[in-house]
Order: C-alpha cells, then sequence, then structure tokens
C-alpha cells in the first residue's frame, strides 16, 4: 500500500502535514478531509525527485506524448456525451483514460483525473496542460463549470474545434501548391549553381576573351555557393532562430502582425479569418449561456492577432461600461467592416444575437475560401513566372558565350 504525504489547511487556516497509507488517491484524500483538513497537495515520498530545467527541456523536444488536434476533439465530444447522459466527472475521466487511442493521450488524461481528485476544478486541472489545452479551451471550460452547463460548453467546443480544423485544412490546402513549387524551384537553382555552372565554367576558360556581365555573375555566384553555401545557410539559419526568438516576444509579435494586417491580400485574409474564429466563438458562447461580457472575454482570445485583441479589448470595455455591442464594434474596422456592424445591431436589438453572430461566422467563411483560391491562383503564375525568370536567365547566361564563340575564336 502506497504512502503519501500530504499538506492540509485546518479550519483556523493552519497549514498541517503528515504521512497516511491509502490504497489509491482517491482513499487518501477522503482520510485527509476526514481529518477536518481541505487537502492542498499530496505527494508519494517515493516519486523521483523533479529534473532539472535544462533536462525538462531535452524532454520535451525528444518525447512523443504530444496530442494531436484528433485526439483532443475526440476527447471533448465523448466527455460531454457522458457528462450529459450524468456520468459523474470522476468516473469520465476514468472511463476516457482506459478508452483513450494512444498510451501517450492514456498518460495525459490520468495526469488530469489526479488533478481534479485531488480538488481541482476541471478548468484549473486543464490550465496545468497548456499544450493540450488552449487559453480559449479553458475559458469556455470554466465558464461551462460557472455557469452549470459544462456538457453543452464542451460540445460546443467539439463542434468549433471540426469547423476550425476544416477551415485551417482549406487555407493548408490552398498553400501547399505554391510551397512545392518554392522548393522544387530552390532545389533546381542549387543544382544548377553547384553542378551544371560549373562544367561550363571549364569550357569558358580556354575561351581567353572577356565573357559578358551576366555569365561572369552567374559564375560568381555558382563560385560563392560551392565556396562558402554551408558557411551562408548556416548564417542563415542562426539568424532566422534569432528572428523567430524576437518574433515569440510580445513587441516583435506586434511588429510581425502588424506587418501582416498591412499587405495588401494576406492582411485581408487575416482579418477575416479573425473575424469568422471571433464570431463563431461568441455565437457559440452566448447559445451556451454565457454572459455576453463573459462570452466576449473568452471570444477574444481566439482571435490570434494581438493588434486586432486590443481592438476588441477597447470594444469589450465600452460593453462593461453599459454601450451596445454593435455600437462598441463600431470602430474595429480593419475586423468588422461596416455591414457586420450594422448586422450585428439589427440583431441585438431583436434578441437573436447568438445565432447571428453564427451565421456572419458560417457566410464570412465562405467568402474567405473564395478570396484565399482567387489569392492563390493568382499567385501560382507569378511565382512560376519568377521561377522561369530566374532558369531562365542562367541558361541565357551560359548560352550567351557559346553563340558568340566566334568572336572569341577571332
Amino acid at each position: 500500500m502506497p504512502t503519501f504525504q500530504y499538506k492540509g489547511l485546518q479550519p483556523g487556516g493552519v497549514i498541517v502535514e503528515g504521512q497516511l497509507d491509502a490504497t489509491g488517491r482517491p482513499e487518501a484524500i477522503r482520510q485527509i478531509e476526514s481529518l477536518g483538513l481541505r487537502p492542498i497537495s499530496m505527494i508519494e515520498p517515493t516519486a523521483p525527485a523533479p529534473a532539472s530545467a535544462a533536462s525538462l527541456a531535452l524532454a520535451r523536444v525528444f518525447r512523443s506524448d504530444r496530442i494531436s488536434s484528433r485526439e483532443l476533439e475526440n476527447f471533448t465530444r465523448l466527455l460531454a456525451n457522458l457528462l450529459a447522459s450524468g456520468v459523474p466527472l470522476s468516473r469520465a475521466l476514468v472511463i476516457l483514460q482506459r478508452e483513450a487511442a494512444s498510451p501517450a493521450a492514456a498518460a495525459r488524461w490520468k495526469e488530469l483525473h489526479a488533478l481534479v481528485v485531488d480538488g481541482l476544478s476541471l478548468a484549473d486541472a486543464m490550465s496545468k496542460a497548456p499544450d493540450i489545452f488552449p487559453r480559449v479551451y479553458v475559458a469556455m471550460v470554466e465558464a461551462g463549470e460557472t455557469g452549470g452547463f459544462l456538457e453543452t460548453v464542451l460540445t460546443q467546443i467539439a463542434d468549433f474545434q471540426s469547423r476550425e480544423k476544416e477551415l485551417r485544412s482549406k487555407v493548408t490546402s490552398a498553400m501547399l501548391y505554391p510551397c512545392i513549387l518554392v522548393t522544387l524551384a530552390l532545389a533546381v537553382l542549387l543544382f544548377l549553381l553547384l553542378f551544371f555552372i560549373p562544367n561550363f565554367q571549364k569550357l569558358f576558360e580556354g575561351f581567353g576573351g572577356a565573357l559578358p556581365l551576366i555569365t561572369r555573375i552567374i559564375i560568381a555566384a555558382s563560385a560563392a555557393v560551392r565556396s562558402y553555401g554551408l558557411l551562408v545557410a548556416t548564417s542563415v539559419f542562426v539568424i532566422g532562430l534569432l528572428i523567430r526568438h524576437w518574433f515569440l516576444s510580445a513587441h516583435g509579435r506586434r511588429v510581425w502582425e502588424g506587418l501582416i494586417l498591412r499587405l495588401p491580400v494576406v492582411g485581408l485574409l487575416v482579418a477575416r479569418f479573425a473575424m469568422v474564429r471571433f464570431c463563431r466563438m461568441l455565437g457559440t458562447l452566448l447559445a451556451a449561456g454565457v454572459p455576453l461580457v463573459q462570452a466576449l472575454q473568452v471570444a477574444r482570445q481566439s482571435i490570434g492577432n494581438q493588434i486586432l485583441v486590443d481592438a476588441v479589448s477597447a470594444a469589450i470595455t465600452r460593453v462593461q461600461e453599459g454601450g451596445r455591442l454593435g455600437q462598441s464594434l463600431a470602430d474595429c474596422r480593419q475586423l468588422f467592416p461596416g455591414s457586420v456592424v450594422e448586422m450585428v445591431s439589427v440583431a441585438e436589438e431583436s434578441g437573436r444575437l447568438d445565432a447571428e453572430l453564427v451565421r456572419l461566422a458560417g457566410v464570412t467563411e465562405g467568402d474567405l475560401d473564395r478570396h484565399l483560391k482567387t489569392a492563390v491562383a493568382f499567385l501560382e503564375p507569378l511565382m512560376l513566372f519568377v521561377v522561369a525568370g530566374f532558369i531562365g536567365t542562367i541558361f541565357i547566361g551560359m548560352l550567351l558565350p557559346i553563340f558568340t564563340l566566334q568572336e572569341y575564336i577571332k
């Protein structure tokens, strides 16, 4: 029988420590409560010592216990169904642990169950695993627990995850061909610089005349790639890591997101994508019975772009002061066009705000899909033109001296 070391809080506020024998954590919790204590923490003395920060970081890099979006969606939907059927939360988590699709998922659901059994709420337990449960997810669960409609909110979360995955899949599919085209173009360009041009360079060495400027530039570029290519690639990799680290900071992220929003086509797509997420999340929460201000606070976290989040935060402040939602969103023109603001205002006056927000999300998602296809259709020939221009320039630069071979012979 394992021995647990616990800390408990007496009614007077005094913290008491001790040890007890129990068959498991639930029984240990009951024994602590029977002593008139409120459990604070409970561990087994034989548990391994906590690892250092470096070893934990290394373990996170090489571990294979990541939870996929599909596993999280299945967990959410099944948990909602179990709670709706009247199954207690603790027992539902045990069932989910037993029916997990992978050992990694079973281990993470076991950790979640242990935290809930220790006395934490489901939202607080989920907040301990931010790599699995995003802040928006935890905020929605907290709203459901507070309002007493947890199973409804979990169902809405699962539906939201399904739609988000479908929209993200559309974006990924649209960008797949351009990414493949760029990769192939870079591969061909490297092949020409490393293997094709050096053979021509040997041919040109016996000409004895001055080569055309474009040919000399291409030969110099080939020599630079062959001599310093590895150094340049390493430097680019290190600089990329430093830039990525800067972009992950608060200031760098704001600068990057501001640049993205200013781009002619991409900025519009990013803003519309954020509006779809916000409207769908807000409509979902309102339909589940979450108060407007609390729903706005949760939906704000789903936007993703910090500049747009700041704009919505000002609107939320006006709603808290008694303003109407439609009028408060009117200043966020970059996120909410005038037509959307008018539809929100009318829906707010007629009392069907939740349904209208979900409908707006669906309509905007369709428009976003069409805009994305148009942008990709415009991008593909442009990229083909650029790639053909690079490769054609190299071939012309290499063949131009051959066409003027007679002049070099004279």
